[in-house]
């Protein structure tokens, strides 16, 4: 039995929400451990079809209980629309949630600086969804954010936001193509966050307790291991830790409670937004992936820049967040190809180097040196068991565990629940998991 981390490989929307989902039923909790809702994690099962923000992926098991830890910053208008979203559909929310009181709000003030940011950047701008996160961030860090558990003392609330709301309005005096907040988007904010007063709690404690009775959690991790803010490809990151050593700790847990760490990882690449992207296809092929992937984000509908697989970036993630098991989506996207390539190092200038560099200039101008392997040209979509896969697409499984040496325990041949292969490997058995 064991507490397991579910995080991102990648730059993000690599299937988080699917492989939550389908491992809820061996956990009691679910928690959210950083980010807003700029994430977007996609459930899919049966005919139903499910786009969550910020509420945690096992609020689609009925067994799970679902918690948004302190690192998250909240969007209260975004989650009560979000509940009510799964509500209208028959999901029971609001006795199976808990927000942390210690959580932070994002304001109107923070979306305006956020949009009039990118907007100054012009073609430098970063890529980010204008969500409003990264200033939210920046307020917590600056000491001047909001906590969510203000909605506790309506007065005390109201006073907070009008004060960081004016603070924001100064700021936004820089851009003078800035949209200010009105009073009324405001006040809509408050309201909303004095909604969700009911669901207000001390998740710190009550992981703990679960903890101690022997009840398994399942941290949920959002974005990605390469739009960390310390480790990712700065500054195209996010404003919030990505990796898994920061999930516990942002919950007010020690470390040591974790007991495992579960990569998610395309069987190719995608990105959203600005930044270096070494295997980025701007080809027919990039398109096809971008087509047969419905590469197109669930937050912000952008189209995703699509890649091959980066094993160099793979296996940094690996090591940043002690991967030791490996969840691998949408391998039935590449079943078409005549050829597929594996980036196993770069070449950045006249050296050839197999670690991830640190300087964002080195990124943007190495050329991959791949390792290319025959297509299987043959229909995996809906596959269910490994041995049942095409010969060649079990050998690029196999070379992917090579090169990143760790196993691939769960693959998703297709965006439902349903189409998954699930293989009894350690440390997946180890951890008690089986969905």
């Amino acid at each position: 039995m064991a507490n397991v981390v579910v995080v991102g490989g990648q730059w993000g929307d690599e299937g988080k929400g699917k492989v939550v989902d389908l491992l809820c039923p061996a956990f009691a909790h679910v928690v959210r451990f950083n980010g807003g809702n700029n994430a977007g994690h996609t459930v899919r099962f049966a005919d139903r079809h499910f786009a969550l923000h910020l509420i945690p992926s096992g609020i689609l098991q009925p067994d799970c209980r679902c918690l948004i830890g302190p690192g998250v910053v909240v969007d209260p208008v975004a989650l009560l629309e979000e509940v009510r979203m799964l509500e209208e559909q028959a999901v029971s929310v609001r006795s199976r949630l808990t927000v942390s009181s210690r959580a932070h709000l994002v304001l109107p003030g923070h979306r305006a600086l956020d949009l009039a940011r990118e907007a100054s950047r012009g073609p430098s701008r970063l890529g980010t969804t204008g969500r409003g996160i990264g200033p939210a961030y920046e307020a917590r860090a600056g000491r001047t954010g909001v906590r969510v558990g203000l909605a506790r003392n309506p007065r005390r609330l109201r006073e907070a936001v009008a004060a960081a709301s004016q603070e924001l309005e100064q700021a936004l005096k820089r851009y003078p193509d800035a949209q200010v907040p009105t009073s009324e988007e405001v006040d809509r904010t408050v309201e909303a966050a004095l909604a969700i007063a009911p669901l207000l709690g001390d998740v710190a404690r009550t992981l703990a307790e679960a903890d101690a009775a022997g009840e398994r959690i399942l941290f949920e991790g959002a974005q990605g291991t390469l739009l960390d803010l310390d480790h990712g490809t700065y500054p195209y990151v996010t404003s919030s830790g990505c990796l898994a050593g920061f999930a516990a700790p942002s919950c007010g847990l020690p470390a040591r409670v974790v007991g495992g760490v579960l990569g998610v990882f395309k069987a190719y690449t995608t990105r959203v937004g600005s930044g270096p992207f070494p295997t980025e296809l701007v080809d027919s092929t990039g398109e096809y992936l971008r087509q047969r992937g419905n590469e197109f984000g669930t937050t912000t509908g952008r189209p995703r820049r699509t890649g091959w697989f980066d094993a160099v970036a793979a296996r940094a993630a690996v090591r940043w967040n002690g991967i030791e098991a490996i969840a691998l989506t949408k391998l039935d996207v590449l079943d078409e190809l005549d050829e597929i390539r594996i980036a196993t190092a770069y070449r950045i200038g006249d050296e050839v180097h197999e670690e991830f560099p640190d300087d964002v200039d080195d990124l943007g101008g190495a050329e991959p040196v791949y390792e290319v392997l025959t297509g299987w040209k043959t229909n995996s979509s809906g596959s269910t068991a490994f041995g049942r896969l095409p010969r060649l697409a079990r050998h690029y499984v196999a070379r992917l565990e090579e090169l990143l040496g760790a196993p691939v325990v769960i693959i998703s041949t297709g965006p439902r629940r349903e189409e998954t292969i699930v293989r009894k490997l350690a440390p997946l058995t180890r951890w008690s998991v089986n969905p």
